[in-house]
């Protein structure tokens, strides 16, 4: 009996690892289970390639943490929206405030009542992680930090992102001021959409006060923008209670990856697991595309507009990312419209889906919009569509 009992034991020893280990690998995918320890250093992580917005390896993506500086990939976000809207213009003096310039942490050492371009700030922001630029050009925007703020969270909402509260502009330890990896990486893919972003994130170093007594010299505080190629941002940042964070993003053969890591122990460990997060994207992946920018997509019908139809453009490029080794064939793409579109028609109104198939399983969905605003036509135009229609008359 106690024999019996001695190899029963035994074979639970044995055969209880092993079915543990089998179960926990089938519901892993190739691509996921080869990226498991991309980020090992860091406590949370998100690899995403920025053009289809696909997920390659995520590590806690949606804990919500401080970020420190990367707080300032939103500010960044809200400046090149104003600037884009023409709300701002880069030559736009920005007067710095008593409370700006009382900012501590890294700084650009504004003094009360200095006045620097919005071109200038912005690389303060951007290359040497101003927090008093940061408050500097919230009050120029918005009136007040507060306000600023209160844009920042509204952005936060419009994005549909569910980790994220902001507290400051600028990252400085904050009650209820808190982002995610996934969150990070979501509105570091919406500040890249506006190209003139890396002429700030991806210099190196550059000058401000260049031709006064006091000259400053700015140095990125994002060393992969010189040490890896095609990386070209976006945003560091520390505290002792976030530890080392960075938002990264490179380009390459066509792709853009955007990393985030929260929670590194060092700069070393930080910038050598992104770095690592990019060969793997870049290494493993391929982007095929489905439509470029520009290309004419089909056409919705209009019930009751002045227009009759409208023609749907790519407003950007629609590609999906697939594995290297695998063949695009069985790539399919499906134009999904309603039988019309009820007018009034407002430009950028979502009026169909671009839908990406591989075999029968959905890769990829895109949002189709208006491009133009269509009025709703009047009674005796819709009387002459209708005759003409009757006696075959456009």
């Amino acid at each position: 009996m106690r024999y019996a009992m001695l190899v029963l034991c035994m074979v639970i020893a044995v055969i209880g690892p092993l079915s543990g280990v089998h179960a926990e690998e089938k519901g892993k995918t190739p691509a996921k289970a080869a990226a498991a320890d991309l980020a090992p250093g860091a406590r949370s992580a998100i690899l995403m390639d920025a053009g289809t917005g696909t997920v390659i390896y995520e590590k806690n993506s949606h804990d919500k943490l401080p970020p420190a500086s990367i707080t300032k990939v939103m500010t960044m976000l809200l400046i090149v929206e104003a600037l884009d809207e023409g709300r701002l213009q880069l030559t736009d003096k920005v007067r710095t405030s008593e409370y700006a310039a009382s900012m501590g942490g890294s700084q650009i050492f504004l003094e009360p009542g200095e006045e620097m371009t919005v071109d200038e700030m912005l690389k303060g922001i951007a290359m040497a992680s101003g927090n008093d630029a940061s408050v500097a050009i919230a009050e120029k925007i918005a009136g007040s930090e507060s306000a600023f703020v209160d844009q920042m969270n509204a952005k936060v909402g419009e994005l549909g992102l569910k980790d994220t509260h902001f507290a400051n502009c600028n990252g400085l330890p904050a009650d209820n001021h808190y982002s995610s990896a996934y969150d990070i990486a979501v509105m570091s893919r919406e500040l890249l959409k506006h190209e003139r972003i890396i002429k700030y994130t991806g210099s190196y170093q550059d000058y401000l006060r260049k031709d006064s007594p006091k000259p400053f010299w700015l140095v990125n505080t994002n060393k992969l923008v010189r040490f890896y190629t095609g990386a070209d941002g976006l945003k560091t940042g520390y505290t002792a209670e976030a530890k080392f964070c960075l938002s990264a993003t490179a380009a390459r053969d066509g792709m853009r990856a955007v990393a985030v890591v929260l929670g590194e122990p060092n700069t070393k460990t930080r910038n050598s697991e992104v770095s690592g997060m990019f060969d793997y994207l870049f290494s493993q992946y391929k982007v095929h595309t489905i439509h470029k920018t520009g290309d004419t997509l089909g056409t919705v019908k209009i019930e009751k507009g002045v227009k009759s139809a409208l023609p749907l453009v790519a407003k950007e490029t629609y590609s999906v990312l697939l594995k290297k080794g695998i063949t695009q064939e069985g790539v399919r793409h499906e134009l999904v419209l309603p039988p019309n579109v009820k007018a009034p028609v407002t430009a950028d109104q979502t009026v169909g889906k671009l839908v990406v198939y591989q075999g029968n399983t959905i890769m990829k969905e895109y949002e189709l919009k208006a491009g133009e605003d269509v009025a709703k036509a009047g009674w005796w135009k819709l009387f002459k569509r209708t005759a003409g229609s009757l006696f075959g008359v456009d």
